[in-house]
């Protein structure tokens, strides 16, 4: 009705109406979208998905698996990844798989079912081999946060995030060095702990295999993580927990034991959520562009849809040096200049 009233194609009519804001722009010109959208207000017209679902055999639906979106992190990527998939006129739903196999099975099985174009795994594990059966059955995917295999993501450069927390360690005097890494299994974990290995290595410092512990990315696990160092070792001169919310547990630990930070142990997170700058000693961390890797996961999963092979996404992470890893001959202050 619309594109014979209007003189346009039917297809432009269905893009416009089901494609907010300016993004509708690219559909037509501006006069053709307020024709359409001032023509469909005027007769109270709204697009049926089911009937749309039908004609362009996609759903418009996009499923994002994490591994617990209570997470601070998660939810903010989260967030870039709605944002972004609104703006191309789709929409989410996001689940938890608790990073657990079984899990990440059903849940996929689940979206499948509700008929999503495509998924964004937040949850990738290093063995790849759920996502190599999930590629073998032809389903569209990308991932974010963590990497797999040769797969596309959009991630921060977390090998470039743990040199710049070595070089910085390294500038304060600190070589006595622990890391709580995370789950074994995450990109994540394997390469923050990898970049501070690495520049340690280079400036003839070793960080012995009993120094780093895999343990959960959370208070709990970082908690968790200094007790077993404690208990198995001297005191580090400097931890770094490769989450902000494992330096806080790790904080905790340490207080407890009458260990100060920064005076006895420096301490760096990962992330620089805002429990970062707000604690009993402002967390030295590096700051990773969250909602960005959300939102460019949505473009890499609609190139995947679209029958293109994209480059994955490497984002900038930034060293944030606050007091938890300075004492008084050191100096606080704002973003590092230090490059490793």
């Amino acid at each position: 009705m619309i594109a014979t009233e209007l003189g346009v194609s039917p297809s432009t009519v269905s893009r416009v109406l089901n494609t907010p804001g300016d993004a509708a722009l690219r559909w037509g010109s501006s006069d053709t979208v307020a024709r359409i959208r001032a023509f469909a207000a005027e007769h109270d017209y709204s697009p049926n998905p089911q009937a749309s679902s039908l004609r362009t055999r996609r759903s418009g639906l996009i499923g994002v698996l994490v591994p617990r979106l209570q997470d601070y992190v998660l939810a903010t990527i989260y967030e870039g990844v709605e944002e972004a998939a609104y703006e191309s006129g789709l929409s989410t739903f996001v689940t938890n798989s608790l990073d657990k196999p079984d899990n990440q099975r059903a849940r996929t099985r689940m979206m499948i079912d509700r008929r999503v174009d495509g998924l964004i795994y937040g949850d990738a594990h290093l063995d790849h081999h759920f996502l190599d059966e999930i590629y073998s059955q032809g389903i569209k995917f990308a991932l974010v946060s963590r990497t797999a295999g040769d797969y596309p993501s959009a991630t921060v450069d977390d090998v470039k995030g743990g040199r710049l927390v070595g070089g910085h360690l390294l500038d304060t005097g600190r070589r006595d060095v622990a890391v709580l890494a995370g789950w074994e299994f995450a990109s994540t974990a394997r390469d923050r702990t990898n970049g501070i290995v690495t520049t340690f290595a280079e400036h003839g410092v070793e960080i012995p295999d009993d120094r780093i512990v895999y343990s959960g990315f959370d208070p709990a696990g970082g908690r968790a993580a200094v007790e077993q160092l404690l208990s198995t070792g001297p005191v580090p001169d400097a931890i770094f927990a490769t989450n902000d919310f494992a330096a806080i547990g790790a904080f905790g630990a340490l207080r407890d034991r009458g260990i100060r930070v920064p005076d006895d142990v420096a301490l760096v997170g990962y992330n620089d959520t805002p429990i970062a700058a707000g604690g009993a000693v402002p967390l030295t961390t590096i700051r990773s562009p969250m909602h960005e890797m959300g939102r460019r996961a949505v473009g890499l999963l609609l190139e995947v849809i679209g029958g293109r092979t994209p480059e994955s996404v490497v984002l900038e992470p930034e060293l944030i040096v606050r007091s938890s890893s300075t004492s008084a001959s050191v100096g606080t202050g704002g973003p590092s200049s230090v490059e490793a």
